[in-house]
């Protein structure tokens, strides 16, 4: 008969048999709380700075992202053990209580050379408790260990080279709680904004990334993808003028500009993908959407908060559109 011991190592267990045979102890489970670090939440696997996503959560992507100042970002959702997503229509689904949900945002030092490294800035945390969304943000320290809770935004300097070669900077500014309120306020209540089911079905690496969320459990209710409506890709040129412009409108502007948000009471438009062009009044408003994106001026332009600078691409893609109407 084996004799078992356990070795602590660290904060795991290792069970050991007579044998020598070693059972690594399993990961750790997400912890659906704020911490004051952002290492014991759990999200992330071995060093901290490498990203690697806990075998407790997902990464998901969407086909048309929000801009932030030309920063990659990485989205993941953890889930409670045995439970799921719920199907609700093309927008979000219903997430369970202790639902987490984080992006991390970061620069690479040189986009033509990954092997250089990047900067990482801040990790956004989204926590369903009680049924209730909370917010917090984590801020990365410049060794790149460990990321810590601060409610109060600030701002920090980036520096990093583009595809062209082009150096570039930017003051980045980390959100404030409140700041996190405003665009993600639904009549009031705390609400995710990125991953509603029509801005996650499409193709990635050759898969539809919505249907693998259904054939891997982590969306039910739902058994076919091709019953969800998409949205464009804003930087599809195959697809139509309109259907990426919408798009753009949707991720970048649609959680401000929709009714119940914050510029329910101080704007006419409606920028839901799911609206018509003619209820939207992207018609009637087109002169003031080309002014207020087109130049950046703090507390005028637009979006109102979440970035630095004009993105001219997206500008570009919106005035074409606008052009036609």
């Amino acid at each position: 008969m084996k004799r078992f011991f356990y070795l602590i190592v660290g904060f795991g267990i290792l069970s050991c048999s007579n044998d020598d045979s070693v059972t690594p102890s399993p990961e750790p489970q997400v912890v659906a709380e704020f911490k004051t670090n952002l290492s014991e939440l759990n999200l992330y696997s071995g060093e901290l700075s490498a990203l690697d996503i806990s075998p407790y959560a997902f990464q998901y992507e969407l086909n048309t992202p929000l801009f932030t100042d030309y920063a990659h970002k990485e989205r993941l959702i953890a889930l409670p053990e045995g439970t799921t997503m719920q199907f609700d229509g093309d927008g979000l689904p219903i997430f369970p209580d202790n639902t987490v949900i984080a992006k991390t945002f970061y620069y690479n030092i040189d986009e033509r050379d990954l092997s250089l490294g990047r900067q990482i800035i801040e990790t956004r945390v989204l926590i369903k408790i009680n049924g209730q969304w909370t917010t917090g943000d984590y801020k990365w320290n410049d060794e790149q260990t460990e990321a810590v809770l601060d409610l109060n935004g600030s701002t920090v300097p980036v520096n990093w080279v583009d595809n062209n070669g082009v150096a570039q900077s930017t003051d980045y500014e980390i959100p404030s709680n409140t700041d996190c309120f405003t665009c993600h306020n639904s009549y009031d209540n705390l609400t995710p904004i990125g991953p509603k089911l029509r801005t996650l079905n499409f193709n990635l690496n050759g898969d539809n990334q919505l249907q693998n969320l259904i054939d891997n459990s982590y969306l039910s209710g739902l058994t076919d993808a091709g019953e969800v409506d998409s949205i464009a890709n804003w930087e599809d040129t195959s697809a139509p003028l309109e259907d990426r412009a919408r798009s753009y409108f949707d991720v970048n502007c649609a959680h401000c500009h929709i009714p119940g948000g914050f510029c329910d009471d101080l704007s006419t438009l409606n920028l839901d993908y799911a609206t018509s062009l003619e209820d939207s009044n992207i018609i009637q408003r087109k002169f003031s959407i080309s002014s207020r994106m087109g130049i950046y001026i703090p507390e005028f332009s637009m979006p109102f908060i979440g970035t630095t600078m004009i993105h001219y691409e997206g500008v570009d893609l919106i005035q074409s559109f606008l052009d036609t109407l």
